[in-house]
């Protein structure tokens, strides 16, 4: 079943998405667009722009940019700004295990790269699109954390989600009176195309496809539902707190996860 789409829920709304060219990103960027704002896809994927030219009919730009970098962070929201005249709402779902294996087994090199694929884009992307929401007055920002903060065989990916939840609730008691929200949803396992960009670009091993096995069963008996969501169950709350419709909330972390809180 196709999901919903509000008419206008966006309209007159500069919105950046970044991981828009795969996955969960793609869906909001696209829905953005259908319901009305004007929206720049982020990835660092070159057919990020392919992605962009899918919304017929709406206002869309596409830049491609490295966000484990402040520059990247930077760039990205510097060009939405003149592109588009200002920013509204940052979507920030860049992020993903790249690995899944019991801690021990964790390489110095792998613990980092965790955290800076997971926490750092988020962290920079907050800092770098503020001047922005603060020349416009307002605005929204939405982490797209994760309920994997309590799990198996992530543990770096788990501290780093932990840190995208505290980045959420602290810089939202700190832009309350700028009249910016920050909020945040914490996705569960979700089924999902398969990825152009693969998560890890060495591939796995035949033990990291065991240990993977064993995060799913964990992920579906940690759900009251039994079963992973839909990219359109996560793109859903997103869009949502998104919105103005959300307009009191802020510093929240929404578990979308079948019941399980993380």
């Amino acid at each position: 079943m196709s999901a919903p789409i509000f008419p206008n829920r966006f309209a007159g709304k500069v919105l950046v998405v970044t991981g828009a060219a795969q996955g969960i990103g793609r869906v909001v960027a696209l829905r953005a667009a259908e319901e009305g704002g004007k929206v720049l896809f982020v990835d660092r994927a070159e057919f990020v722009a392919e992605v962009a030219a899918e919304a017929r009919n709406a206002v869309t730009a596409a830049f491609s940019a490295n966000l484990e970098t402040y520059e990247g962070a930077e760039a990205a929201m510097q060009f939405a700004a003149e592109t588009f005249g200002g920013v509204d709402i940052l979507i920030n779902n860049v992020g993903g295990a790249i690995r899944m294996r019991p801690y021990a087994e964790f390489e110095p090199q792998q613990i980092d790269a965790e955290i800076r694929r997971s926490l750092m884009p988020t962290l920079y992307c907050c800092h770098a699109v503020l001047p922005h929401l603060l020349a416009r007055g307002r605005g929204t920002i939405v982490n797209v954390s994760s309920n994997a903060t309590r799990g198996i065989h992530r543990v770096p990916y788990s501290a780093a989600k932990g840190g995208v939840n505290a980045i959420t609730q602290s810089l939202a008691m700190e832009l309350a009176e700028s009249n910016i929200r920050v909020v945040a949803t914490a996705p569960g396992g979700t089924e999902a195309p398969p990825r152009r960009i693969p998560r890890n670009a060495d591939g796995d091993t035949e033990a990291e496809r065991a240990w993977m096995g064993d995060v799913v069963q964990q992920v579906k008996q940690s759900s009251f539902m039994k079963r992973y969501g839909t990219i359109e169950e996560q793109a859903a709350p997103i869009l949502f707190l998104a919105s103005d419709e959300a307009s009191y909330i802020t510093g929240s972390v929404l578990p979308v996860a079948g019941g399980d809180l993380g």
